[in-house]
């Protein structure tokens, strides 16, 4: 149904009003209390094999929301009925900001892409913690963080920092997301001593806590293997408890889209189908490299059962969707834990 009739329907407006739409519905509808139970009903599966024990944490299956679907945090509670395992928050920042000007986020249906050029926009690191206060602790949460626009990156790692201080109490674990196309500069922040700076300090600002969250880094498609041998050197060095593979790519190599489309999408980061051949060259490459020393989630290109199981044999632990929610609708959780609880992998 959703692909046949509402799919089509939403694609006629732009994307990102569509999300908040469709966002606004869901709170809305889920005032009435029987909605709750259905939907979770409906979508939930639940099996043995799905369950999944991962830096420390319980997860009811290993298919999680990526970062920048739910950036403030309005709409976990919701996602937890559409038999997600867990959702990631954000990116958040300290302070709010507006993010880049619109349009910024494009379809591309010959693809089954996404082009995105947000900017970390978000309400701030203090709303999305009040929002999050009264979760209940059934479904896993992540807190991705970035910095401000504005903040030089020579300062970086205060930003980082603070958004750990406001989020501590009310997320599972931390991603440090410096892999983002569409702030200016950031990507800058994966070479060696940058990172080393600022993964630092979060891991000292983590020791001041009773309770340790862990810390994961979020890593960009489009690092040579030497640079993933520095990240690693770095993350081991440091004690993450793991690495998000991967963030959007900037390549527009091998898409089926027009050239006079792409020239209107512009640019920003490319998620969706053309990212999974990469995202899945690199999940495997940190495996082989980590040996288990650290966690992988994998993200890119995921849509079906076959492609997660792709990515578990590659080596992650854990999958994340966005694009993929886009394309096959609210039931792909549903549709990839069934698959998974009939197999072996």
């Amino acid at each position: 149904m959703y692909k046949r009739f509402i799919k089509p329907f939403f694609f006629l407006f732009d994307p990102e009003e569509v999300h908040y739409f469709v966002f606004d519905f869901i709170k809305i509808a889920y005032h009435f209390p029987f909605i709750n139970s259905v939907v979770k009903w409906w979508f939930t599966v639940n099996h043995a094999t799905l369950k999944r024990k991962v830096m420390g944490l319980e997860f009811d299956n290993p298919i999680g929301i990526a970062a920048g679907f739910d950036k403030d945090a309005r709409l976990f509670k919701e996602l937890e009925t559409f038999g997600f395992g867990f959702v990631e928050i954000g990116t958040v920042t300290p302070m709010p900001q507006g993010g880049n000007p619109k349009p910024r986020l494009f379809r591309l249906p010959d693809d089954e892409a996404l082009v995105n050029r947000m900017g970390f926009n978000n309400e701030g690191a203090m709303a999305a913690a009040q929002r999050l206060s009264g979760r209940k602790p059934s479904l896993v949460i992540g807190g991705n963080i970035g910095k401000n626009k504005l903040t030089p990156n020579e300062n970086a790692a205060d930003d980082y920092i603070k958004c750990v201080q406001i989020l501590h109490r009310f997320v599972d674990y931390f991603v440090v997301n410096v892999s983002s196309p569409n702030t200016p500069g950031l990507r800058e922040l994966q070479d060696k001593e940058p990172l080393k700076k600022i993964l630092s300090a979060v891991m000292s600002e983590m020791e001041k806590f009773q309770v340790k969250k862990p810390v994961c880094l979020k890593i960009a498609p489009d690092l040579t293997n030497t640079q993933l041998d520095e990240i690693i050197e770095i993350v081991l060095e440091c004690g993450l408890a793991g690495i998000i593979a991967t963030n959007t790519t900037i390549s527009r190599e091998g898409l089926n889209t027009p050239e006079f489309k792409l020239a209107e999408a512009g640019t920003g980061g490319l998620s969706g189908k053309p990212l999974k051949k990469r995202s899945t060259e690199v999940i495997r490459y940190l495996a082989e490299k980590g040996k288990g020393k650290y966690a992988i989630i994998g993200v890119g290109g995921i849509f079906t059962p076959e492609d997660v199981k792709e990515k578990l044999a590659a080596g992650a632990d854990l999958v994340q969707v966005y694009t993929g929610f886009i394309y096959e609708g609210p039931g792909i959780a549903k549709t990839i834990n069934r698959g998974l609880s009939q197999s072996t992998v």
